[in-house]
């Protein structure tokens, strides 16, 4: 069931990711985009906080997870957002439909193995300056969509019962698109710029895990790892026309190289394995060189992104065979973020509050259904700039089967 179940979801979500706009911050016109969160819901739902060796969820942040894991598992995850963008005198909303994940995990012994795809940042702006009233003044709008993805693959490897190491290989590609046009009051014809940016290359994580009794209950639970700095090839196209004239003119193909800083995260945690667990995770990533030269600007620079976060679950009975509300895994999280952009001088951070739950499909099964919220803000008002308040509802399945199990009987 479930290897019909991944054909499937695969055939779809491959179309999808390269169609879905994810997001409609108007943050995301610098650089490459809005960075989108890169692990699991049931991970999410807890801020980020993803420190245990679990051995039914995917956690796709450390590589050093997937030797833990007891069963195939797939997992694919989805979110639908609403946002509120505020000036100090306007205000509009937004909303997008996104895909987030889709990953497999398989054991194999002391090994284990993963890979994917998951969107790594999107872009999806429409912002609007209306001076159509005012003779000889300059109405623009500015467009932007598309994004970078990654496809992962991945092994962890198991040196003791409770120590585990990992490494990713990730290549990443995505093609960003703008628009920009300008219309002069009392001239007829607008004028249109068009850049289009093919973007390439290729990264790479380790990490490790590592959990230990405190008592009979208690355990403490750990994870590092490590993203190494990379660099991401852009090819650059732009097209200016104005309206209605059918020779455009073409610009020589520009490229860059944009370079992606490296990013250490460190998470540690206690707790009492599938009853409880309470956690924190930081995280701390180098200056990126991330302007392309269609969207560099003078107010504009970028800084070492910083993240705090602390979250945890709760299960009420794990093993309970005649409760299915027993069994459900509730989960919760706070995160404070510096994203790593200045703009005006103001440095843009995001805060935001998480809540979740994994429902188990049917009694006996591994596999399961996540909800989560999170909501929170992003951005300020201050020095002319837009503040989002947002609020995001995230489902995901996870599927779980033994597989490369030889049977008895026929």
């Amino acid at each position: 069931m479930i290897k019909k179940i991944i054909v499937s979801a695969c055939l779809l979500i491959s179309f999808v990711s390269f169609a879905q706009q994810g997001t409609a911050s108007p943050y995301s016109f610098f650089g490459i985009g809005d960075t989108r969160f890169k692990g699991t819901l049931e991970n999410r739902s807890m801020a980020g906080v993803a420190v245990e060796q679990d051995s039914i969820h995917l956690n796709i942040e450390n590589p050093a997870s997937y030797a833990s894991l007891g069963q195939t598992t797939f997992t694919v995850g989805g979110s639908f957002g609403t946002s509120t963008l505020k000036t100090t005198d306007k205000s509009e909303k937004a909303q997008r439909a996104t895909f987030d994940y889709l990953a497999l995990g398989i054991p194999m012994g002391k090994f284990g193995a993963a890979f994917g795809l998951i969107p790594v940042t999107s872009v999806g702006y429409k912002i609007q300056n209306d001076n159509t009233d005012t003779q000889n003044a300059t109405s623009t709008q500015l467009q932007g969509k598309g994004g970078v993805n990654r496809v992962f693959f991945g092994l962890g490897y198991k040196i003791k019962k409770n120590w585990t190491i990992g490494a990713d290989a990730q290549y990443n590609f995505g093609k960003i698109t703008t628009t920009s046009i300008e219309l002069v009051t009392g001239v007829q014809n607008a004028t249109k710029e068009t850049n289009a940016s093919e973007l390439s290359g290729v990264s790479f994580n380790i990490g490790t895990m590592y959990q230990t009794k405190i008592d009979k209950k208690l355990s403490l639970f750990t994870s590092l790892n490590y993203t190494f700095a990379s660099t991401l090839n852009s090819n650059s196209t732009r097209v200016i026309a104005v309206d209605g004239d059918p020779d455009p003119y073409e610009v020589p193909a520009h490229e860059d190289n944009l370079k992606l800083p490296n990013k250490i995260t460190f998470g540690a945690g206690i707790g009492e394995a599938r009853k409880w667990l309470i956690g924190t995770t930081v995280a701390f990533q180098g200056n990126g060189q991330l302007a392309n030269y269609y969207n560099a600007a003078s107010n504009v620079s970028y800084e070492k992104y910083q993240k705090y976060a602390i979250g945890g679950y709760y299960i009420p009975n794990y093993a309970s065979f005649t409760s299915q509300l027993s069994r459900i895994t509730y989960r919760a999280g706070l995160k404070y973020e510096k994203l790593g952009l200045i703009v005006n001088n103001e440095s843009i951070k995001d805060v935001g509050m998480t809540l979740g739950a994994g429902i188990p499909l049917g009694n006996g099964s591994f596999s399961n259904v996540n909800v989560g919220l999170e909501f929170g803000k992003r951005g300020t008002t201050s020095a002319d700039l837009v503040q989002e308040n947002y609020f995001k509802f995230s489902l995901s399945f996870s599927f779980n089967d033994r597989w490369f199990v030889k049977s008895k009987f026929n």
